[in-house]
C-alpha cells in the first residue's frame, strides 16, 4: 500500500475587508473553503508567471481527423468555415 503524505505550511495573510468579502462569497459559491480558493488562485497566478498555458494541457489529447486540421486550427477552434 502506498500513502502519499502531502506537508501544508500555515500562514497568514492580510487582505483588505473588500476582497476578503468577495473571496469568502466566491469561495462559498464554489463550495469549498477560503483556503482552498487560496491555493487555487496561487496556483494559477504561478503557473501563468511561468509561462504555463492552461489550454497547453490539452494539446494533443483530442483528434479531430482531419489531417489539415494543423494548419487550420483557427477554423478549429473558432468554429470557422472555410472560404
Amino acid at each position: 500500500m502506498w500513502y502519499s503524505v502531502i506537508i501544508m505550511i500555515r500562514t497568514q495573510v492580510s487582505l483588505d475587508a473588500q476582497l476578503y468579502k468577495e473571496a469568502k462569497a466566491e469561495a462559498r459559491r464554489r463550495g469549498i473553503s477560503f483556503a482552498e480558493l487560496c491555493r487555487r488562485a496561487l496556483t494559477r497566478a504561478l503557473r501563468q508567471r511561468d509561462g504555463d498555458k492552461p489550454w497547453m494541457r490539452f494539446a494533443g489529447v483530442l483528434q479531430s481527423g482531419d489531417p489539415e486540421a494543423s494548419r487550420t486550427v483557427d477554423e478549429v477552434v473558432y468554429v470557422r468555415e472555410r472560404p
